[in-house]
């Protein structure tokens, strides 16, 4: 299929001879598939030594903007001459950059000789071209384009695997190739460059292509040599550290085959060029591709005819028997078909072949063949990267662009748009478009060292503006001394009044010690629902916990109304559920969870201080919130209950704790709010009567540094968010540490960084200004460790926020930042409490545990680990094992029921 123009008899013969160079679309779909096994076998850890598709990292990361500019350098070596560049790249709005440049011959003895003679040479040019434009002056970053297979170990550092194409130079080979040219450059005094990067044509490509359509994500090169490069998602390199982002890989391709992959399809003429050449063996894909090549292989092919007597009637002339003596040049010439058979006639003859019609016909054919073979491999080998591409982005069609360039896919007249026309039959999925690369190799070097110049200096504003979260251990261990103070002062009489950590006692007196039994109410109210529950608790041998309970709704018109109308409504939901279990008659003891804080003056005494979390009842603050239900139940009279207990919801998670693990002294909430109590020695509670025993006493530790204490720490960030707050100027600590504004924090530092032109490419969307879009679900979500940055970009999106990769990689660093802060000052501030019970017991080494409760402490990838690290350094004396509530507002309500119903008993006796 696909090749022009019946022939005679005579000139028909080719066509079997030839048969094995014409693939079919399901060999090519076999050889798409190979290429993809050996991509896959390139990047793993394990296989890439045995691999021949070597798959070389780049540490190119990230495409042209649009941001970059400046005035840069290159040089490029590995083409068939040699050259120096300067590019000017403007940020002007229309992506302009200007190239002036100059060739210089590549002489046998340079490009087969010693190393040191050919980074001396490349260092010649160079100074000759800065001479030649007066730029000697002027200190320029320079990328270098090194169009052969090299290990990278960083931008501006790789070592040369291998010497492709026409290049054998002595003493290179395994060398690091910048530090050879650096060493070259600094023999020559006047000039001071600096080599930012090496990069290898195929990436110069796509970087110069990159530069005009932001959807390039892979370079191709058909000419001397042939190559690929193309976006892969880091997670997928094993070679390098990190799963952020992307990673250019170039592929090095034209070693495809030198395991013995393609040996069905290599022809005896494919193994006799290769016997030939500077490296037998190696680059075995290349051979049946590259222009280097195409022109022997048909000199090959039209010796072996000719002997066979099927060509110019046998006779064998010297040209057909001279190596390389048909070039490519020839090759494109003869496929010309608008030109007829002139071209081949007159190219023929002058190679002193005397054809006649039928031969010019036959050798035109047998140039169609091989070149048509190339672009058909070709095609096959870029359809596996496609494919690849699409697969990672989990799109079902890909649109993207393919940056070309090289000689034989610019010169020959039929060789595009085979190309095109096979990967659009190998791939239908995916809508590609081709770019033909401007003078891509050396101004591709160019666009590289812009790129890493704009991101190093991005890096820099970025650190920047993270720098102020990022805690030393000193710093660290100075919240936790400064906690220890005011925890002092919230106990001593004279300093309670004043003091911003609250440090409230419950009148919760003892843990549970496993004999507690019975049954048990328990109301929990702190949120917009309202929970009211019945626990069995059986002691002894067969010790458990049984719960069964009703969730209710609270209408905003009833948080918002009279005092009456809520309490009201909780005793008809009480009613309900009473109703429901079928226990109306029974005169229950009943726990309540009441979150708000409230100041007590015993166990079943509380007076709210103040309403927060958008409750606003009116008539209810002052009040004791005890009486107020009991009243409620008077007004109601159908029931009556035993209220024994007001609870907050931290004592809760202390106590169901210590049900389970009677070393369980401290609950800490890690969540919405944040807030931490612990049992402390009666002694040691000034504002509470007597000495004997302990206490739990709920610290109210958000209000943390509301004096002032911690604004060294504080950012502008923080205050920002403090002054948009519903209680401005309060609870500084828990706006720093807990989940209900972590996502505040970063909406704020996004903002900042836009601004500077760092993300969104400077635009502030609508949705980056409306308060509260970050949730911290979504903190929990972006940092995971699982997530691709592909994930992240979708999560972003749904904020409405349409982000770059490199946009994605900024914004997880971001949320890094902010969780991992308030994790280590909230482990700061639990360390001062660890260790005032340490000191407490008068112990060397204290063991104990601390129950948790929370959505940011139970769903953040990462605040958990933290915190308990940070425990760890500043509390080293302290063993403190973390157990997670199940339930502190429901069962601890419960459980610090049955408590005070057992110590009462007690005390009564």
């Amino acid at each position: 299929g696909n090749l022009p123009g019946t022939c005679s008899m005579k000139a028909a013969s080719p066509q079997l001879y030839l048969y094995h160079m014409r693939l079919s679309d399901d060999v090519l779909l076999d050889v798409m598939a190979r290429f993809q096994a050996e991509m896959v076998k390139g990047l793993g850890r394990d296989t890439n030594s045995t691999a021949t598709v070597k798959m070389l990292p780049t540490f190119v990361r990230s495409l042209p903007d649009g941001s970059e500019k400046g005035d840069f350098l290159a040089v490029d070596l590995g083409g068939s001459q040699f050259r120096a560049l300067e590019v000017k790249v403007f940020n002007d709005g229309k992506q302009s950059s200007q190239l002036e440049s100059k060739f210089y011959p590549t002489p046998k003895e340079v490009i087969q000789g010693s190393g040191t003679e050919l980074f001396n040479y490349v260092a010649d040019c160079l100074l000759d071209f800065m001479e030649s434009k007066n730029l000697q002056h002027k200190k320029l970053p320079l990328g270098f384009t090194f169009s052969f297979p090299c290990k990278q170990t960083k931008l501006e550092e790789g070592a040369l695997l291998a010497w492709t194409k026409h290049f054998k130079v002595r003493g290179v080979q395994g060398t690091d190739v910048v530090s050879s040219l650096r060493k070259a450059l600094q023999k020559h005094k006047d000039i001071d460059v600096d080599v930012l990067a090496m990069v290898n044509d195929t990436v110069g490509t796509m970087m110069t292509c990159g530069y005009d359509d932001p959807h390039c994500e892979v370079g191709l090169i058909i000419g001397t040599g042939t190559n690929a490069c193309y976006m892969e998602e880091m997670r997928h390199i094993d070679l390098v550290e990190g799963d952020e982002g992307r990673m250019c890989i170039n592929t090095e391709w034209g070693a495809f085959g030198d395991d013995g992959a393609l040996d069905d399809l290599r022809t005896e003429f494919d193994r006799e060029l290769d016997l030939g050449s500077l490296n037998p063996g190696k680059q075995l894909f290349e051979k049946m591709i590259s222009s280097l090549y195409l022109g022997e292989l048909v000199r090959l092919i039209l010796l072996k005819m000719t002997k066979e007597g099927l060509l110019f009637n046998g006779k064998v002339s010297t040209a057909l028997l001279t190596k390389d003596k048909i070039e490519m040049k020839h090759v494109c010439a003869m496929e010309k078909y608008k030109e007829g058979l002139s071209n081949t006639k007159e190219i023929l003859t002058e190679l002193n072949l005397f054809p006649s019609e039928e031969d010019c016909i036959a050798v035109q054919h047998v140039c169609t063949i091989v070149s048509f073979r190339s672009a058909n491999l070709c095609a096959a080998a870029l359809a596996a990267i496609l494919t690849r591409l699409r697969e990672n982005k989990k799109v079902l069609r890909l649109r993207t662009t393919v940056g070309i360039d090289g000689g034989l896919y610019k010169t020959h007249p039929q060789y595009p748009k085979r190309l095109h026309k096979v990967v659009r039959r190998l791939v239908p999925n995916c809508d590609v478009r081709f770019l033909l690369s401007q003078s891509g190799s050396a101004k591709g070097a160019a666009m590289v060292t812009a790129v890493a110049y704009r991101l190093a200096a991005q890096r820099k504003q970025i650190d920047a503006v993270l720098a102020p979260f990022l805690l030393s251990l000193d710093t660290l261990r100075e919240v936790k001394n400064k906690m220890r103070a005011e925890l002092e002062y919230g106990l001593k009489r004279e300093t309670q009044a004043s003091a911003t950590v609250k440090m409230l006692p419950t009148y919760v007196c003892g843990t549970p010690d496993g004999t507690e039994s019975g049954k048990f109410l328990a109301l929990d109210l702190g949120g917009t629902n309202f929970r009211v529950l019945l626990v069995k608790i059986r002691s002894g041998r067969r010790r458990s916990v049984q719960m069964y309970n009703k969730i209710f709704a609270i209408p905003l018109e009833i948080m918002q109304g009279t005092g009456e109308e809520l309490f009201d409504h909780i005793v008809q939901c009480i009613a309900d559920f009473l109703e429901y279990m079928g226990i109306k008659g029974a005169r229950l003891p009943l726990g309540f969870t009441f979150s708000f804080p409230c100041r007590q003056a015993s166990i079943d005494k509380g007076t709210l201080v103040g309403w927060t979390k958008g409750f606003k009842a009116t008539d209810c603050e002052g009040e004791d919130v005890v009486d107020m239900l009991r009243e409620a139940i008077r007004r109601r009279n159908e029931f009556d209950l035993d209220i024994v207990a007001v609870v907050n919801d931290t004592v809760g998670t202390m106590m169901t704790c210590g049900y389970e693990d009677p070393n369980c002294e401290i609950g800490l909430i890690a969540g919405t709010g944040s807030n931490v109590c612990y049992m402390e020695d009666m002694k040691n509670i000034e504002i509470v009567e007597g000495n004997e025993g302990k206490m739990c006493i709920n610290t109210e530790w958000g209000g943390f540094g509301d004096n002032g204490c911690i604004d060294n720490i504080r950012t502008k960030y923080d205050i920002q968010v403090d002054e948009g707050s519903l209680n401005a100027g309060k609870q500084r600590y828990e706006k720093m540490t807990s989940g209900m504004y972590l996502g505040e924090i970063v909406r704020q530092i996004l903002i900042d960084l836009t601004k500077q032109g760092l993300l969104f490419r400077g635009q502030i969307s609508e949705s980056l200004r409306k308060r509260g879009i970050f949730e911290t679900k979504f903190l929990s979500q972006i940092e995971s460790d699982r997530l691709a940055l592909l994930q992240v970009r979708r999560i972003l999106q749904q904020l409405g926020l349409d982000s770059t990769c490199e946009d994605s990689i900024i914004v997880k660093e971001v949320c890094g930042a902010v969780s991992r802060r308030a994790a280590q000052l909230c482990g700061a501030g639990l360390a001062a409490i660890v260790e005032k019970k340490r000191e407490n017991r008068g112990v060397e080494h204290l063991q104990i545990t601390v129950g948790v409760d929370g959505t940011l402490y139970k769903l953040h990838p990462h605040f958990s680990r933290v915190l308990q690290e940070t425990v760890r350094e500043l509390a080293p004396q302290c063993d403190v094992t973390f157990m997670l509530s199940e339930d502190g507002s429901g069962k601890g309500a419960a459980l610090i029921t049955a408590v005070a119903k057992r110590l009462h008993n007690i005390g009564r006796k």
